[in-house]
């Protein structure tokens, strides 16, 4: 028996679908352009080869940086609208004065007028039928999940408040084989023997199972998941589901089996990767201290009346391998902050000045962590690296936390931008789930995506 299939997009085809018809729709409007209003300025030829991939480039970065590619900016109409005016100026602005590459600017100023304003309507009549048809519940994927009865409502929550189209319409109790139904207001339960009319009536198109008892996967359930497997509908385990949404590692989920689910990417060992990393960090490190001298003055000054301490200070870390190593950095809190012993900084710390909560959201007080950079206790990208104090506490009730020191730690990093300032154990364990992925995925592309992601934190002032 075959079910009528509910069209939906993963994550990743959703990206796919932005990233292939930004381009295909701006260069068919620039194409029509030229074509039916003699429009020269920008021309479709083999000579104008390097200015079209220019142009998409600029498009694709600056589309990174003010957040066009995520999914929930995407769906939000009054975001995508702000955001898609930020991209189209900055792409038009750069690809106007990139000399060589893009064409001579036209004598006419109704010439680059034209040319902004086709970029800004066709890319914003795209993102606005994207947001309003392609995002909107019509092509949300339905989802039976497999699991204990007692961890429904924890895992329900951990996929879908990370992508809403991903519905958990019902789920299976593993956890027996009683006949019992009970109802819960986020999902219903249905009986094992029902899984697979229920699959074929309600459009589902995946089985997520998290059950960690084998004995709840009866004979009975076993066959009806084959025939369903056989039929195309697609049947993955929840660890692997929650990683390629949420991109953090389950800790608190896979517990004791966590090296099964836990290989450590090449790259952590690649000579070739590791050597062109570190020369890039050699150069960041260089021009962001030269930057910095520039800002010393301007600092110093504030410092005396804002912050009333040294310019400097310095403060344990823990590095990799386990190395303790004093980090450098200039003053956002009075002094004598910490008389009563270490804490976790919090939002809106009232230990840190005005002055010094400039400085922590526009990253300038980490400019002197490029001394780090330069003697190699810490990377450009990686975790960012905690006190010893609180390394011992949050390893304690956390097993796996030591693991990230298997590299060296960052000036930012995959949960940097990903989540805010860690006030707690339990904000340290999602901030762990991200420092894992990363370390588990880590690439170039990643540590680009990381680089973008940064400087969007930046931009929109975002930082703790």
């Amino acid at each position: 028996m075959l079910s009528k299939k509910k069209m939906h997009f993963e994550i990743s085809e959703r990206k796919i679908l932005l990233l292939t018809f930004d381009a295909v729709f701006i260069l068919f409007a620039l194409y029509l352009l030229s074509a039916i209003f003699d429009y020269h300025y920008f021309t479709f030829d083999l000579s104008s080869s390097l200015s079209i991939l220019l142009l998409i480039s600029y498009l694709y970065a600056f589309g990174l940086i003010f957040e066009i590619y995520n999914l929930q900016v995407a769906s939000n109409h009054l975001q995508i609208l702000q955001n898609v005016v930020f991209t189209a100026t900055a792409t038009v602005l750069a690809y106007l004065f990139t000399p060589v590459l893009s064409p001579v600017l036209p004598k006419q100023r109704l010439v680059i007028v034209i040319f902004y304003f086709a970029i800004l309507i066709t890319l914003l009549l795209w993102r606005l039928f994207y947001c309003y048809f392609l995002a909107s519940h019509r092509f949300s994927q339905n989802v039976v999940l497999i699991c204990d009865q007692s961890e429904v409502e924890k895992l329900v929550l951990g996929l879908e408040n990370v992508d809403p189209h991903y519905k958990i319409i019902s789920f299976v109790n593993s956890d027996s084989i009683a006949d019992e139904i009970l109802d819960f207001h986020y999902v219903s339960e249905i009986k094992k023997e029902d899984l697979e009319r229920f699959v074929f009536t309600h459009n589902v198109s995946e089985i997520v199972i998290a059950s960690q008892k084998t004995d709840g996967i009866t004979p009975d359930l076993y066959q009806q998941l084959l025939h369903l497997l056989e039929s195309g509908i697609s049947i993955r385990e929840y660890t692997q589901v929650y990683e390629s949404k949420t991109q953090r590692i389950p800790v608190h989920y896979i517990e004791r089996d966590f090296y099964r689910f836990f290989p450590f990417s090449r790259s952590n060992s690649n000579k070739l990767y590791l050597f062109f990393v570190r020369f890039v960090e050699l150069i960041f490190s260089i021009v962001g201290l030269l930057i910095s001298l520039i800002f010393i003055p301007i600092i110093f000054v504030c410092n005396l009346f804002a912050n009333k301490g040294s310019l400097f200070y310095t403060q344990e870390r823990v590095g990799k391998n386990g190395i303790v190593f004093k980090i450098y950095k200039f003053r956002t809190m009075t002094e004598d902050s910490e008389a009563n012993g270490a804490v976790f900084a919090t939002h809106n710390d009232k230990r840190v000045t005005p002055f010094g909560k400039f400085m922590r959201k526009s990253r300038i007080d980490e400019f002197p962590q490029f001394i780090n950079v330069l003697k190699g206790d810490m990377g450009v990208i990686g975790p960012r690296p905690e006190r010893p104090f609180f390394v011992e506490e949050i390893a304690a009730v956390m097993p796996f936390y030591a693991t990230r020191h298997v590299i060296k730690p960052g000036l930012t990093g995959w949960a940097q931008v990903n989540y805010s300032y860690g006030e707690s154990i339990d904000e340290s364990l999602i901030k762990l789930q991200y420092d894992l992925y990363y370390i588990k995925h880590r690439s170039i592309f990643l540590d680009l995506s990381i680089t973008f992601k940064t400087i969007t934190t930046v931009l929109f002032y975002r930082g703790q």
